[in-house]
């Protein structure tokens, strides 16, 4: 992002050099400043974006780039030439398309103010709803990124006004989380003790594929091997959980794309 800035920066000098005003540094008042710094700061988000976008791996062109960014094709070409000139490893002409040559890469710690708003919210909600495990993930998570982002961006994790009051309430059942992920992490199958809306209890063993979050509720997306199908089980009624040395050994039709189109029938 260093870089990207140094880029804009030059830029924006040499359009404040041709306009006869101040330069950035040199803005004739704090007010000036601050919307030279607000538009700096739009176009660095904007380069920044332009290298993510062409980084996804195939010939993009400055049209679909002008439609993605909402911006002129102009703007693109210029923006374009001036990553060139940075030493971005850009391939590609105008009317044609570009690419990004091999081996370039970003620091992998720089967020726009929309995705560190999503990303403060995200670990706001893991922190209020998840259980003690995945709460502490969430705070160090923020902790890192905060020690890692300029400092400009770093406050902005403080100044997000999105909250997630915690008045003790946690997913029902988010004590199972912890069993769950590890299953799932390692591949492995579960025993479950499971109590349904009848209040029959029964064991089953099952193959953990995801867990899905309701709001009120959660549940366990599964292959059951009792009932060889598919399962969902509410998470606050496994009563429970054991995790296996057992693997899961692929089998058609048993798998997490299997369960979804398997839901979507339903």
């Amino acid at each position: 992002m260093r870089d990207l800035l140094h880029v804009e920066m030059g830029s924006a000098d040499r359009e404040s050099t041709r306009s006869g005003s101040a330069a950035p540094g040199l803005a004739s008042s704090g007010a000036d400043a601050k919307i030279v710094d607000n538009r700096l700061m739009r176009r660095a988000d904007r380069l920044f974006q332009i290298v993510q976008i062409i980084r996804r791996g195939r010939i993009v062109t400055a049209r679909r780039l002008a439609d993605e960014l909402k911006v002129s094709e102009r703007t693109v070409y210029r923006d374009i030439a001036d990553l060139v000139a940075s030493g971005v490893p850009i391939r590609g002409e105008a009317g044609v398309g570009y690419a990004m040559a091999g081996g370039y890469d970003l620091p992998p710690l720089m967020f726009t103010v929309e995705e560190l708003e999503a990303l403060v919210l995200g670990a706001r909600m893991v922190e209020s709803w998840c259980g003690a495990e995945l709460a502490a993930a969430a705070r160090d998570v923020l902790a890192k990124v905060d020690q890692v982002l300029p400092r400009s961006l770093a406050e902005r994790i403080d100044k997000t006004a999105l909250f997630v009051p915690d008045f003790g309430w946690t997913v029902p059942g988010a004590e199972m989380l912890a069993e769950l992920r590890l299953a799932m992490r390692s591949n492995r199958k579960a025993r479950i003790a499971y109590v349904d809306v009848a209040g029959e209890s029964t064991e089953r063993v099952i193959h953990p594929l995801g867990v899905f979050f309701w709001g009120a509720v959660a549940t366990l997306g599964a292959w059951c091997e009792l009932r060889s199908e598919f399962r969902n089980f509410r998470l606050d009624r496994i009563a429970g959980i054991e995790v296996l040395d057992a693997g899961i050994v692929a089998e058609p039709g048993h798998g997490l794309q299997d369960y979804y189109l398997a839901m979507s029938e339903r």
